[in-house]
């Protein structure tokens, strides 16, 4: 029942969200343009990368090309993108309150056989004292993310990501799992 009345709490804030904006000026549909255009870049870049040089050349791919891609994309927008993850390789995107519990929520409905790719989450919340719109779209495993994240990491991309990532936790995955998710802020 409270599992329920919670999910009924959290839809009912999203749809207010929704209503309260003009179709140009939605919040949703502004976040997910958006992450589906930082998630194509992403992925672009790391095939490449694959292609060009093999696992050594894409590591710098997720360390240094995406960062790079989230700027130009929140460029001229009023909007902070990020990746987080239960299980993260760099100290710099552990996830916050909100977006932990929003990543377990996520493996939860994984364990209930929702699909990962379809996963989101958005609400509006006030934080500090202000208005903000927060939505996370979850990443899910795939073939290419194996490479890095996988069970079976060839010992020289191993020893490089040690060296980069000394505390790294982004290991062990397999297909179809959550690797993370994409999360956008913007004040409303």
């Amino acid at each position: 029942m409270h599992k329920i009345s919670l999910l009924a709490i959290v839809l009912t804030m999203g749809f207010m969200v929704t209503e309260a904006f003009s179709v140009e000026n939605n919040p949703l549909t502004e976040s997910r343009q958006v992450i589906k255009q930082f998630g194509g870049e992403l992925k672009a870049e790391l095939l490449s990368s694959l292609k060009e040089g093999g696992p050594l050349n894409a590591v710098s791919v997720c360390s240094q090309k995406a960062p790079g891609i989230a700027e130009n994309l929140s460029r001229g927008r009023d909007l902070i993108i990020a990746r987080t993850s239960l299980k993260y390789r760099n100290p710099e995107n552990a996830p916050d309150n909100w977006e932990q519990g929003i990543l377990q929520s996520f493996e939860e409905r994984r364990g209930n056989g929702e699909a990962v790719g379809e996963m989101e989450h958005y609400e509006a919340l006030t934080v500090d004292g202000k208005q903000v719109f927060r939505y996370m779209k979850a990443i899910p495993v795939g073939e290419p993310c194996l490479t890095c994240h996988g069970k079976q990491i060839p010992s020289d991309l191993k020893t490089k990501l040690n060296e980069m990532y000394p505390a790294d936790q982004s290991v062990g995955f397999s297909l179809g799992e959550i690797l993370g998710a994409f999360s956008i802020t913007m004040p409303m």
